[in-house]
């Protein structure tokens, strides 16, 4: 018997909770991939941008790609997923991924590093919709619980990828090499997915993009877009940027800066595990008021303090861990018709963080200094703070969502 019919075989026998276990397994697998792909950049950057004799702005609007692809990606895959159901844009996802890797580690010039990014951008934001959206329907009860668990294997990959990328710069690898490793891992994922079986959606939407105002931004989910927006500029900006601000800021060696990159998603993965059971004790707007606080205070301490404090700007992960997958679960509670379209709109907001957070760093940087650039932080994280205050005392006075 054949692979596929022992699989077909097996969900006929107890179709529900296999297809539940599998899925999940499947999106977890899947942000394992998301973070390991994603956060190759950062440990990779110095010898990128020292191969190719370029500057700190050049580099920022080279990942400007990757987020450009990103926003994009997420407004469309979130109405194509309610059109033609999640499984084809998560394989949609892998190919993109897997074509913008390829390109990445083998083009020479700026504009085709950035193309190859903007493709790869597709693919994470594609990746970003759709386990989300499936968890959500999954675990409905518990997805707050279930999207926090998810983002631990994210954690898990982003803290692997610059232990992998720093071992093979150790050994003079080339950036480029470390790239290609990673399509091994993305096949691997597109190969389990093409044999999942996915629910059927309950309703099909129309793909009409006159539509989303009027779904998307009712009520006070513009608060949440600005929320994400600026947790995510903050988030990616560290993970772009924090390996060559230690080695060139504090002269910090090539193996400790990239230690500081897996001990900043250490915590992002520790966060999130004891996180899920955190907020569903203290409440979703509540817990990510207390997180934003201590972010703020250790990105604080870790650029303005002595060199001895800049370990404040890695355990920065911890606090950051619960954000975004707390928001996401905020969220679709608001509505739950249209829900991939929201989540979509939603995520496409995250991709503008991701444009605005490494761009406006690299160019702060190169215009007014490493620490400068890095401060801009505060003002992502100040805004984030201001969103979550608005929310919490338009929810208590009882407006409507």
């Amino acid at each position: 018997m054949t692979v596929v019919g022992i699989i077909s075989l097996i969900m006929q026998i107890k179709p529900s909770k296999i297809t539940i276990f599998l899925l999940t397994a499947g999106c977890f697998l899947s942000f394992f991939v998301f973070g390991f792909t994603d956060n190759l950049k950062g440990p990779t950057l110095p010898a990128m941008l020292a191969e190719l004799n370029i500057s700190y702005g050049t580099g920022g609007n080279i990942f400007f790609g990757e987020y450009l692809g990103f926003l994009i990606a997420t407004l469309i895959t979130g109405i194509l997923a309610d059109r033609f159901g999640l499984k084809s844009v998560i394989i949609l996802a892998g190919v993109f991924l897997g074509i913008g890797v390829g390109g990445y580690s083998f083009f020479q010039s700026a504009i085709l590093l950035s193309g190859s990014l903007f493709i790869l951008g597709m693919g994470l934001g594609a990746l970003e919709l759709g386990p989300n959206a499936i968890i959500v329907s999954l675990h409905h009860e518990h997805k707050g619980l279930f999207l926090n668990l998810m983002s631990v294997l994210h954690g898990l990959g982003s803290l692997l990828a610059p232990l992998f990328a720093g071992w093979l710069l150790s050994i003079s690898v080339s950036w480029r090499v470390i790239y290609r490793w990673d399509i091994l891992l993305i096949a691997l994922f597109v190969f389990i997915f093409i044999f999942l079986r996915f629910p059927k959606a309950e309703e099909k939407a129309q793909l009409d993009f006159r539509h989303i105002p009027q779904i998307a931004f009712k009520g006070h989910l513009p608060w949440f877009y600005v929320a994400i927006t600026f947790y995510v500029a903050a988030e990616i900006g560290i993970a772009s940027w924090l390996v060559t601000f230690l080695q060139e800021f504090h002269n910090i060696p090539v193996a400790a800066s990239n230690q500081s990159m897996s001990f900043f998603f250490a915590m992002l993965m520790i966060g999130r595990l004891i996180g899920g059971f955190f907020v569903h004790r203290v409440g979703y707007l509540r817990s990510i008021l207390i997180m934003t606080i201590g972010s703020i205070f250790c990105v604080v301490a870790g650029l303005f303090g002595p060199k001895e404090m800049a370990f404040f700007l890695p355990l920065t992960g911890f606090f950051f861990s619960i954000i975004f997958p707390t928001i996401t679960a905020a969220v679709s509670d608001t509505h739950t018709e249209n829900g991939n379209t929201i989540l979509g709109v939603l995520f496409t907001f995250a991709g503008l963080g991701g444009v605005i957070g490494p761009w406006s760093m690299a160019w702060g940087s190169d215009l007014f200094g490493l620490q400068t650039g890095f401060s801009v932080i505060i003002l992502f994280l100040a805004i984030l703070l201001i969103s979550i205050i608005t929310l919490l005392k338009r929810i208590s006075n009882g407006q409507n969502t």
